[in-house]
């Protein structure tokens, strides 16, 4: 990769230029960014300190006698499995909607591209008993699988769709001019500028798939989260489930290693104008049709399978099914709890996202770790960690909104990461030192410069987290103060009790609720790429 003048001799300096002195060229962040990421990585190690104490608590001999069994070894191949299985069918999926929509002349693009992202706005659990629905006989690990890419592959086409949007499309030009013909020159030039979205997007599903329960208790697959809860269900304080919250979190810990290699350390952003040519759409010709089918299909299965369960229990039900009041205070508290968690989870993400932008390393390595690592964690384990702190050392904050707010928080920086950092890496340094070449000071320059670059990306994290809270289940459960009851804790319940009708009202407003959040993600992806 290139350097940029005069930063071999001095990294992160400028010269003195009109006067300015020294000390503002400086663009390395300020040992404040640290100590904040450095904050939030001790917050967020609060459940991994949870599992070490009882760890601790129970001796060595019964740890060995609860991990190094039969049971925990099964659970581990069919958490690697799922995720050999799932992630790719993702990334296939994914990256083939992104390219049909984003870069042919596929007919009605711009409806299909919505249609991609729609899924989110559907909970995962709803996916999954939409199709246990329609084909009772599905469990096991293709089902899971089947599923979860239905339920999940959004998360990896919206940040490569926004990708191929601002690609420079003077890439695939060179290409092209060396001979080569367009399937490599997609293999090439174009796949590789997709790395850093392809890579956030699939951490984020590797995370989805070791915390999600309600997805695969429906289909009757056995993972860690599915095992985790039954645990804690037979037994309050059961130290077989903080063990296999201890493995789940080394399991999260191997797959950020994974993705940190995959990732490496290259650069994305280009100082200038870069992709203002919009590129030119290929011409499918005879491959007009299959692409057709595969996007119809996709948003089938995705979107009309639920749709379709959903419109039946509400047909079945009538007007009898929707009670105005406990329907309209779940759907005030959460819309307040989202907003209120997005929020703060963006604001506790973005230190972290802007070290491993500006200032990567092995120290912004480890803390961002701690960021990453309890987003794979059962909202179950981060709720009894919670419920033992306060119960413990502050209990007046025991089963509280500031209590569950934090959960929130943990369980989903993650997201806020993603995003904060995906729009970081396209606002280039050179940005900030050509302001303080101007005379600006570091802090100005990142507020007037790097900042609004990266609002965008900020304003998709709080959507991306809310979107999560209006969906999370277990801490929610366990957490929530006395007469707190959201749509998906409603739901849950009276599918519980095999109150199907009564439940579909809650699963509708979840998708109400979610969906003006997904379409503001669509439309965000959209203005960041100047569409």
């Amino acid at each position: 990769m290139s350097h940029e003048p005069g930063s071999i001799a001095s990294p992160g300096l400028l010269p003195d230029q009109a006067g300015a002195p020294a000390r503002r060229g400086w663009v390395l962040p300020h040992p404040s960014v640290h100590a904040l990421a450095g904050l939030v990585a001790l917050l967020s190690l609060l459940p991994l300190g949870f599992v070490a104490w009882v760890t601790y608590d129970v001796g060595w001999e019964t740890v060995r006698a609860l991990v190094f069994r039969d049971r925990v070894g099964g659970l581990l191949v069919n958490t690697a499995l799922l995720e050999a299985t799932s992630i790719p069918a993702c990334i296939l999926l994914a990256v083939s909607l992104a390219w049909l929509t984003e870069r042919t002349d596929l007919p009605f693009a711009r409806l299909w591209s919505l249609l991609s992202v729609a899924p989110l706005a559907v909970p995962a659990f709803v996916h999954s008993y939409a199709w246990i629905s329609l084909v009772p006989g599905m469990r096991g690990l293709w089902s899971a699988t089947f599923v979860s890419t239905l339920a999940y592959f959004p998360f990896l086409y919206l940040p490569v769709a926004a990708t191929l949007r601002r690609l420079d499309p003077a890439i695939e030009d060179a290409a092209a001019s060396l001979g080569l013909d367009p399937w490599r020159v997609f293999f090439r030039a174009v796949l590789p500028q997709l790395k850093l979205a392809i890579a956030g997007g699939a951490l984020l599903i590797a995370l989805h798939l070791l915390s999600e329960y309600g997805l695969f208790v429906m289909i009757r697959f056995d993972t860690f989260a599915t095992a985790i809860v039954d645990q804690f269900q037979s037994a309050y304080n059961s130290p077989a489930a903080n063990m296999l919250g201890g493995v789940l979190i080394l399991c999260c810990l191997l797959l950020m290693g994974i993705e940190g290699l995959w990732r490496g350390s290259e650069r994305y952003a280009r100082v200038g104008a870069g992709a203002a040519r919009p590129a030119q759409r290929r011409r499918l010709r005879g491959w007009t049709l299959p692409a057709l089918l595969l996007v119809a299909g996709t948003a089938a299965l995705s979107l009309g399978v639920p749709f379709y369960t959903l419109g039946r229990w509400l047909w079945l039900g009538g007007l009898s099914i929707w009670q105005a009041g406990p329907l309209g205070n779940a759907f005030v508290q959460t819309i307040l709890l989202s907003l209120g968690g997005g929020i703060l989870a963006t604001l506790a993400a973005a230190p972290m996202a802007w070290l491993s932008v500006r200032a990567p390393g092995r120290l912004q390595r480890i803390l961002e770790a701690c960021h990453y690592y309890v987003g794979s964690l059962p909202g179950v384990v981060v709720a009894l960690a919670l419920v033992s702190i306060t119960v413990r050392l502050i209990l007046p904050l025991y089963q509280t909104f500031a209590t569950l707010l934090v959960a929130y928080v943990l369980l989903f920086l993650p997201r806020a990461m993603v995003g904060l950092r995906a729009s970081l890496a396209q606002a280039p340094v050179e940005l900030e030192r050509a302001a303080m070449a101007l005379g600006r000071t570091p802090g100005q320059a990142v507020r007037q410069v790097t900042f609004r670059l990266a609002a965008p990306g900020a304003a998709a994290s709080v959507a991306l987290v809310a979107l999560g809270i209006t969906n999370e289940l277990t801490a929610t459960l366990m957490l929530a103060p006395n007469g707190v009851e959201t749509l998906a804790t409603r739901f849950w319940s009276l599918t519980s009790e095999i109150d199907y009708l009564g439940a579909a009202p809650y699963a509708v407003m979840m998708v109400v609720l979610s969906l003006p959040l997904t379409l503001a993600l669509h439309a965000q992806s959209k203005r960041t790429a100047g569409q």
